[in-house]
């Protein structure tokens, strides 16, 4: 009989088909008896299933042109790359396969982890108030990206880079650091020529357990949100779900690649 408390960590695990079956009926009942969390295991199947039906079409895709010529298998006594290279090329694979499969693994438990939505909910609120300002959008703007990406690595001890979006039609404005009373965070705010921002939210959190894409949104603005990494990611905006997701990918798969590095 499983005699332990149950958390949002165990949610994903139930969710990703990872629960050890002897923990099942406990879980099950630990929902039974709190309300707010079966509504949350609820809401991310749905997040899942909307995911699923958006990106239903993307494995019928071809390879792009840039990875064709990635070799999906090491020569003889060549290390292959570290597993976030194939996590990278796996990423939405995964998504449509897999669900809510996250990419579970071991991981250094110490302090008070950040959960997921709560790591978007503090993405979204960053967002909402920086996002409105006419002269103080960022701390340091992206004419000096070095200094923004070395001083923002340093001060939430992440190794850091600025995502190119150009490529979904935003651009880098530049980044500020966010105080907070757990740990501080970064943020990287961007823009496309119509003027809709967006912003990148980065927190270090070896607490937490890895998960794949969740949609969090409130207050006029949407985040799509996961943990990798012992870091705590999300990306938020008040776009559409599709535009979201599109840049989302491009964040998680050039920051999956910068840990091959």
């Amino acid at each position: 009989m499983t005699n332990r408390e149950f958390s949002e960590s165990d949610i994903h695990l139930a969710l990703d088909g990872e629960m050890p079956v002897e923990e099942r009926s406990a879980f099950e009942r630990w929902l039974e008896i709190h309300p707010d969390m079966q509504a949350r295991s609820h809401r991310f199947a749905t997040d899942r299933d909307r995911l699923c039906e958006t990106l239903a079409g993307i494995l019928d895709e071809s390879v792009p042109p840039r990875l064709s010529g990635v070799p999906l298998v090491p020569e003889e006594g060549v290390k292959g790359p570290p597993r976030f290279f194939w996590r990278a090329l796996a990423a939405v694979a995964i998504l449509i396969v897999g669900g809510l499969g996250g990419f579970i693994a071991g991981r250094v438990h110490w302090g008070v982890p950040l959960s997921g939505e709560t790591v978007a909910d503090r993405a979204i609120a960053a967002h909402v108030l920086y996002a409105a300002e006419k002269r103080h959008v960022v701390e340091v703007g992206a004419d000096q990206k070095d200094h923004l990406v070395d001083w923002l690595s340093k001060s939430i001890g992440v190794h850091l880079i600025t995502p190119d979006f150009s490529g979904a039609g935003f651009e880098l404005m530049g980044g500020r650091l966010l105080p907070s009373a757990h740990r501080p965070a970064a943020q990287f705010m961007y823009q496309n020529r119509s003027g809709a921002r967006v912003s990148l939210y980065v927190v270090g959190d070896p607490g937490s357990r890895e998960t794949s894409f969740h949609l969090l949104e409130e207050d006029g603005a949407r985040a799509f949100y996961w943990l990798d990494n012992g870091r705590g990611y999300a990306v938020a905006g008040a776009v559409s779900e599709n535009t979201l997701l599109t840049l989302a990918n491009l964040a998680y798969t050039q920051l999956a690649f910068s840990e091959t590095k």
